[in-house]
């Protein structure tokens, strides 16, 4: 381990030399300067010491002038001050000012290295403990990376199996094949329109495409019925939206996505089911999609009626401003561009778009 090096300032030769001799027998290495600007000259040049002893009464900078700079420029090397004013009230102004301790003119040798060994292991726990916060803090970034990894690996996860889930309700639900992803790309399109930030999108995505994972619990015989459902089956249908909701809400990072799956069938005016949910009562993402819903469902070919145009799903949503829809989520989709919608649906059906609800994570 190489000696420590300590600094010794004074204007007086002989004092400066008797210091350098004791502390030689200490195994220190010691460096002299006549005055604080030399000093502060040789600091500056990069000269490493580990301790500073400074005369408090100097000609040109005094000691406290010198301790100022020092622990400015330079605040990991302890100052010790020496000097022979008896006044105790001026070496305890200097420590008041950084100074680590002071010795009062004259003093034995045991003194001399007693307090110069407290400055030593003073600036060692420092050091040290430094050290250890630097690579504390290295470690709590390194372990919040390693969690937001395997966050975002279980999230990915969850994914795919959401998508394979809504690949099996197409399945069950052959009519509205391919209407989960479509109305996730359209919900999504509309949440970029109106600014909000990626986190709201991406729930508000997955609220979209699962918004009908509850029809995997009604039966097939009222899920597939070709004619009209009379009321009985009309009431266990509209069961979807709290199954789903009961299915969604299990698993902790889509709880806020479930509120959307529960509200899905809500109406601006309060006339929609299951809660009758009125105005902002219904979540965003839920006024968001129906807008969405509505677009994909009237441009879609149905086994009782062909696709429509959508200049007439865009007049619909116009009339229905209000009533079904939130009409500020109205104004946004006015302002869209109408070929985004085409674009959209041809990008789905020849694969081109991803998986609809993780393309949120693409904002």
């Amino acid at each position: 381990m190489p000696a420590e090096r300590i600094l010794i300032v004074d204007d007086e030769e002989p004092i400066r030399d008797l210091m350098c001799a004791m502390l030689a027998s200490a195994n220190y290495v010691c460096t002299q300067t006549e005055s604080g600007k030399e000093a502060l000259s040789l600091l500056g040049s990069g000269e490493q010491f580990e301790l500073m002893l400074s005369d408090l009464m100097m000609p040109g900078m005094d000691g406290i002038a010198l301790l100022e700079s020092a622990k400015e420029r330079f605040p990991d090397m302890p100052v010790i001050m020496v000097t022979a004013v008896t006044d105790v009230s001026v070496a305890l102004g200097a420590i008041r000012n950084g100074a680590y301790d002071y010795l009062l003119k004259p003093f034995e040798r045991d003194q001399l290295l007693a307090t110069v060994r407290r400055a030593m292991e003073n600036r060692r726990l420092k050091m040290e403990n430094r050290e250890y916060q630097t690579n504390l803090e290295a470690l709590v970034t390194a372990r919040t990376e390693q969690l937001r990894q395997a966050v975002s690996t279980l999230e990915k996860s969850y994914d795919i199996t959401l998508e394979a889930l809504g690949n099996a309700l197409d399945l069950k639900d052959a009519e509205t094949e391919g209407h989960s992803k479509r109305v996730t790309a359209y919900t999504i399109a509309i949440a970029r329109a109106m600014g909000l930030s990626s986190d709201q999108i991406r729930i508000i995505a997955r609220g979209a495409f699962l918004h009908d994972i509850g029809k995997m619990a009604i039966p097939d015989q009222i899920l597939k019925k070709p004619g009209k459902l009379d009321a009985e089956e009309t009431a266990i249908m509209r069961e979807h939206c709290y199954r789903g909701y009961q299915i969604v809400r299990r698993i902790p990072f889509l709880q806020e996505a479930a509120e959307i799956v529960y509200a899905h069938q809500e109406k601006f005016d309060g006339t929609g089911y299951p809660r009758g949910l009125k105005g902002e009562e219904i979540p965003l993402g839920a006024r968001i999609f129906s807008i969405a819903d509505t677009l994909d469902a009237m441009t879609s070919d149905r086994p009782y009626r062909a696709r429509l145009p959508h200049s007439a799903a865009r007049d619909e949503i116009i009339q229905w401003s209000g009533r079904q829809f939130d009409p500020e989520m109205v104004k946004v989709f006015l302002s869209m561009p109408e070929n985004i919608w085409g674009d959209l649906r041809k990008d789905i059906d020849s694969q081109l778009y991803p998986v609809a609800y993780s393309a949120a994570a693409k904002v």
